[in-house]
């Protein structure tokens, strides 16, 4: 596995996700959201909408968070080792999932976030 082209991918993942968090965490204009209103409707998709940037903010951070974990792994010499086991993660996964520092079987074991 190219180590160089694998890290070129993960730096990249990495300064898009830092923008997107960066991007998330602005807070609106004062005056450009709505508040609930007195009627069903009423600064509904504005409440929505942030309520879907929330969540989209924490999924790029854990997002982040592997990334980042991945690009130690490459500075510490243990890629492609299972931060769990110590076991090699199998090559298929880790050309798909290039940021992932589990092998399957303690992926498998440990409950998700």
């Amino acid at each position: 596995m190219d180590h160089d082209a694998v890290r070129a991918e993960l730096e990249a993942r990495r300064d898009n996700a830092r923008a997107r968090v960066a991007t998330l965490a602005k807070r609106p204009e004062r005056g450009a959201s709505q508040g609930f209103g007195k009627r069903i409707g009423d600064g509904t998709v504005e409440a929505i909408s942030r309520f879907t940037d929330i969540g989209i903010g924490t999924s790029v951070e854990v997002g982040l968070e592997r990334t980042e974990r991945a690009l130690a792994k490459l500075d510490e010499g243990t890629y492609g080792l299972c931060d769990t086991c110590g076991r090699p993660i199998a090559e298929k996964r880790l050309r798909a999932m290039p940021d992932v520092v589990q092998c399957l079987d303690c992926a498998r074991a440990r409950p998700r976030r």
